[in-house]
């Protein structure tokens, strides 16, 4: 008589694998933790990013961390060179575009450069690895006509109004992040020397000129609008000089917000951003015959490089401009 076997199901057969936590692991991973938590001090006070930055350094890291768990490859602090290699090779395979291969490269290796200067890790196990080369794709700006219309839009008769038109003349006035711009105290302006003190990433003092308009929009707002803005805020009158409707200091994403909103009042379908009305101030300033260098430190750029893009856009105008001499009208023909 035949015997009748039982077929077990695949996944009652499939072995599992079951990690074992050892008193080991927990200390690693506690020191990957603390090293974290200093990392993000160090990028907050002594690097003074913002938060937005900061939040983008540290999910890199957050992706890396899980690639390790995942793959029981130890933790942040005791990765290896071989796990780095593992984790570019698993980034090109998902299709990770090149831009973000790069960023994430860039931020493990400034958080490994911090751990070797802290003395927590002895090697930089990202710094052989190469980035892929991403071709820089030119700064979006505004043109003049499509800036006045903007400007021309906003009513000025509210406090409300007064404070966004505030906001429009220092972003495209002076040229500054919206991290410092919504960090600025009114102590930050010298109206006798028409100056911005303004204190950059790495907490890098400079000073940027203000002409005409700004200094007579940021005394109107502040003089005027700011008053009856900060009487909604039962609490106190807050240090910093930009508010909201609130009478609370405005963050970046409020100014974001602000900005959309203007451009729906000027009924524009472009979108911009701070950075959009930061890089039209430096190809402005360039188009009407400012020095690169010059542009440099209002822009508060480390290296002359970062700049010289606005150089392209320049030249980038002018090759549009030339389409309508006559004689490339006439090769039209």
């Amino acid at each position: 008589m035949a015997v009748k076997r039982t077929v077990r199901p695949k996944e009652l057969t499939k072995p599992v694998r079951i990690k074992v936590v050892t008193h080991d692991d927990i200390v690693e991973s506690n020191i990957a933790n603390d090293a974290l938590s200093k990392y993000e001090r160090y990028l907050s006070s002594e690097k003074n990013y913002s938060a937005e930055t900061i939040r983008s350094y540290l999910s890199d890291l957050k992706e890396f961390e899980s690639f390790l768990i995942t793959e029981d490859l130890g933790t942040l602090v005791t990765a290896t060179t071989s796990s780095a290699r593992f984790y570019t090779t698993r980034m090109y395979n998902d299709e990770f575009k090149k831009k973000s291969i790069a960023r994430h490269l860039s931020s493990l290796k400034t958080f490994y450069r911090f751990l070797e200067s802290e003395s927590i890790k002895d090697y930089n196990p990202f710094e052989l690895i190469e980035s892929p080369k991403v071709e820089k794709s030119l700064p979006k700006f505004l043109y003049i006509e499509e800036i006045e219309k903007i400007f021309n839009s906003i009513d000025t008769k509210t406090p409300i109004g007064k404070r966004n038109l505030c906001i429009m003349e220092i972003l495209y006035g002076s040229g500054l992040r919206v991290s410092e711009l919504c960090s600025l105290t009114y102590d930050n302006f010298d109206f006798s020397n028409s100056f911005i003190k303004v204190f950059g990433k790495g907490h890098k003092e400079r000073y940027v000129p203000m002409n005409l308009r700004t200094i007579n929009s940021v005394k109107d707002y502040y003089f005027v609008a700011r008053p009856i803005l900060i009487l909604n805020n039962e609490q106190n009158d807050p240090l910093e000089f930009l508010v909201n409707s609130k009478g609370t200091a405005l963050s970046t994403r409020g100014v974001r917000k602000i900005l959309d909103k203007i451009l729906l009042d000027a009924s524009e379908s472009i979108h911009i951003s701070p950075h959009t009305l930061r890089h039209t101030f430096a190809t402005h300033l360039l188009d009407g015959g400012a020095d690169l260098r010059s542009v440099q430190e209002m822009l508060g750029h480390e290296n002359l490089a970062t700049t010289q893009i606005y150089t392209h856009v320049s030249t980038e105008k002018l090759k549009e401009s030339m389409m309508n001499h006559p004689r490339q009208i006439n090769n039209r023909k």
